[in-house]
């Protein structure tokens, strides 16, 4: 049976994250019913390059799937947007997954943004997609503590309690911070995050650019390795998976 890359782009709010959940809407739950109508009626397991949390959005997720139905990858992707409806997931494109690939062990770099608006009125159009900060921020004094956090270190003061990776060590290669109009952009790019990690640096730069930590403070967190010494985990309604990189290059259709 063919095996399939998908690209997926979704809107989080509606889903209580990527993964299936015992009561509640997921990504994969909705991605895996629609591709069930091209398996038989049987469920399929599609694995993903990343586990999205509640709220958190993707215009560059990669999943894969495999189904009896043996169509070229664009028909694929037309017949799965028809079975997604009315869900906000999008199958972007697809390609055929080449042997031994895997859309998460395969990955070699992935990148996510991070959207604050930062004006006194809260959001009309973007409510769900922004975290709103109506004070303003400093974004190059937030940029300046950002890239003292960059390179290997052992994040765990930046990772949630609930995470389950054996390690926190994390090489972080990108962490930039600035303006556009009324927003704030913080993206972040690394080969793998820790659960919350992007969301933890966003709380804890915050501050710098509210003025209320002086820029060496996300250092000395990051040093002290202590998750009650560093900022607020950010909402997730402003956090984006933009894209993951891996050492093939997939025909996307």
């Amino acid at each position: 049976m063919p095996r399939y890359a998908l690209l997926l782009e979704y809107d989080g709010s509606a889903f209580h994250g990527w993964q299936r959940q015992p009561n509640g809407a997921s990504v994969q739950q909705s991605l895996e019913e629609a591709a069930a109508k091209l398996n038989g009626g049987i469920v399929p397991v599609c694995v993903a390059a990343g586990r999205t949390d509640a709220g958190v959005h993707a215009v560059g997720q990669v999943a894969d799937v495999t189904v009896s139905t043996d169509l070229r990858p664009d028909k694929l992707r037309l017949a799965l947007n028809f079975h997604l409806l009315p869900a906000p997931v999008v199958v972007r494109a697809a390609a055929y997954a080449p042997e031994e690939w895997s859309p998460r062990f395969s990955a070699i770099h992935r990148a996510y943004r991070y959207r604050i608006l930062n004006r006194p009125a809260r959001p009309a159009l973007d409510a769900g997609r922004v975290w709103h900060l109506p004070f303003a921020l400093d974004a190059e004094a937030m940029h300046r503590a950002a890239q003292t956090l960059l390179g290997r270190h052992d994040f765990s003061a930046f990772r949630a309690a609930s995470c389950q990776a054996k390690s926190a060590l994390r090489t972080l290669d990108r962490l930039a911070v600035f303006r556009s109009g009324e927003e704030i952009h913080i993206e972040a790019e690394a080969r793998s995050f820790l659960h919350h990690q992007v969301r933890n640096l966003v709380g804890t730069l915050a501050p710098v650019g509210l003025g209320r930590r002086p820029e060496h403070w996300p250092r000395e967190v990051l040093d002290g390795q202590d998750r009650r010494r560093a900022g607020e985990t950010a909402p997730p309604d402003g956090l984006c998976f933009m894209r993951v990189e891996y050492p093939e290059t997939l025909d996307w259709h």
